[in-house]
């Protein structure tokens, strides 16, 4: 698929910039702007081209390139963009690191991901310092230190790393998951041919809110307009109140969302402008399937969705670009030859790899530091997903639920057992187990079933004081947003908590109006 691109996600938008140097490459709207502390505008390809090569003169001067790697606290900010694409070329990977995380996340993510320097945005930097040790850090304006141990000056290859993402995993830790430029090229050259529903144009322009942090905006957005020389509007954030303003001043083509954008949309009140724009269809997953055709009969255009993961990055995606899509059924589609699905009949789990010769093609290199945890997710040959699903009469895939012990708020993986881990150091909880209860609006919520040392005399403050000092350990989305006080957890007969009850315990006790609401702590 790839075998005709340039070997480097750097290498691919040099091409780009040289063929079509005057398109516009980024656009920064005004409520983004006025979010950094930056000015609003467009960057065509052929300046920020200019700057990726002084970024690149400058990191290479100081030694830095192949097995480097170097964080970026930058947010969806151009510069986050400009320094990727400029360690990219010189061969050294890149650490995307959220600015949401609390001191004990940040520091786990810098140790173990053994970055050698830390770029950030100047309301970050302290926070990255912090933590940073002896590892240098600069604001993404400031001249690079040399590094301690210089990286031979050659071109990078397609196996090189380029990235390294971090996902929740149930084990507790995030897991870092190591990407080369192929599975980058492999996403990007993956968007651009998939077609039906999800064709590219000559001009597109692609509108996302979505972190940076995730393989979302990091692969598929971005390399997908790199590669066909589209603009890219990333936002700072979603704002639903100003989404459909930013779509026309943009002049947006393609949408990227996640479940709970399309529910807050709906939710605003109509506007005889609802179908004022120039949006062709939305790429994204999890809509809640009640709003499914809802949101596409008032605003006009579908919303495709799509399955894949960190971990399967273009390896294995699917998605609903074709007719019948199966509105209203959390339908992702029907895989292409170029995937292999299998569906365990035991329990529903859909395992996938590549067709062909190798397997893992387009997948993710390795669990970084973590070979035990590799080995296990491509037991058998075949990497588990954890994800249940079904499959139509048309062979079409639907999803059902996660076999992992994982809450999915607003896009986030949010790991039980993380959670839960945090929770157990408050003196008054005895126990706790971690579950998802449905939300409206995020798809999931985090819900926490405390077994109390002592009965609390007063239950509201009690959940408020444990969530508020889960706060010091948790980034906020991850905190409980409901608590409930039990007399005793679901157990397995190994005294394991049972996760399968643990979702029917959470949905009875939210139903009956047993939960203390907690939302309101979390706050950003």
């Amino acid at each position: 698929m790839t075998a005709d691109l340039p070997a480097s996600v750097a290498a691919t938008f040099a091409a780009t910039a040289a063929r079509l140097p005057e398109r516009v490459f980024l656009v920064v709207l005004d409520e983004t702007a006025r979010a950094y502390g930056i000015e609003p505008g467009s960057i065509c390809y052929a300046d920020a081209a200019a700057v990726v090569a002084r970024l690149a003169a400058a990191y290479r001067a100081a030694g830095y390139g192949t097995g480097h790697r170097i964080g970026l606290m930058l947010e969806n900010r151009p510069a986050f963009f400009l320094h990727w694409l400029a360690l990219n070329g010189l061969g050294a990977g890149v650490v995307p690191l959220n600015p949401d995380l609390r001191p004990a996340e940040l520091d786990y993510l810098v140790h173990h991901s053994g970055i050698v320097l830390g770029v950030a945005a100047a309301p970050h930097a302290e926070a990255l310092r912090a933590v940073a040790g002896a590892m240098p850090v600069i604001l993404d304006e400031d001249a690079p230190p040399p590094v301690a141990v210089r990286a031979a000056d050659r071109a990078p290859i397609r196996e090189d790393e380029c990235a390294l993402l971090y996902t929740s995993g149930t084990t507790g830790r995030p897991k870092g998951c190591i990407l080369s430029n192929d599975y980058f090229l492999r996403a990007g050259a993956w968007y651009a041919a998939i077609g039906g529903m999800c064709t590219l144009r000559d001009g597109d322009r692609l509108i996302t809110p979505l972190p940076l942090t995730h393989m979302n905006a990091m692969a598929y957005s971005a390399m997908a307009m790199i590669m066909s020389g589209g603009a890219l509007v990333q936002l700072d954030r979603f704002h639903p109140r100003g989404w459909w303003d930013a779509v026309r001043t943009s002049g947006a083509t393609i949408v990227h969302y996640l479940g709970v954008m399309p529910s807050m949309l709906l939710g605003l009140a109509a506007d005889p402008r609802d179908r004022d724009h120039a949006v062709r269809f939305g790429f994204g997953a999890g809509v809640d399937r009640r709003h499914h055709a809802a949101f596409e009969a008032r605003f006009g255009f579908p919303l495709l969705e799509a399955w894949a993961m960190t971990e399967t990055g273009a390896g294995a995606v699917v998605i609903a670009n074709h007719e019948p899509r199966h509105v209203g059924t959390a339908c992702f589609g029907r895989p292409e030859p170029a995937v292999e699905i299998r569906i365990e009949p035991s329990d529903g789990e859909l395992l996938v790899r590549a067709a062909g010769a190798d397997p893992r093609a387009g997948f993710f290199t390795a669990y970084l530091n973590d070979p035990d945890a590799t080995a296990e997710a491509w037991d058998g040959g075949w990497f588990h997903t954890g994800d249940i699903v079904r499959a139509a009469p048309d062979g079409s895939l639907c999803f059902v639920d996660r076999k992992k012990s994982l809450v999915r708020r607003s896009g986030e993986n949010i790991s039980a057992v993380e959670v839960e881990s945090a929770l157990r150091r408050h003196p008054d909880v005895a126990e706790v187990a971690v579950a998802a209860a449905p939300d409206d609006l995020r798809g999931e919520e985090v819900l926490a079933c405390i077994v109390a040392r002592a009965p609390p005399a007063d239950p509201a403050a009690s959940a408020a004081a444990i969530v508020r000092m889960a706060l010091q350990d948790l980034s906020y989305f991850k905190v409980p947003g409901w608590v409930a006080f039990v007399d005793a957890l679901p157990l397995t007969a190994s005294q394991k908590i049972a996760r399968g009850e643990m979702k029917l315990l959470a949905r009875r006790l939210l139903d009956a109006g047993a939960c203390i609401d907690t939302r309101g702590l979390k706050r950003r």
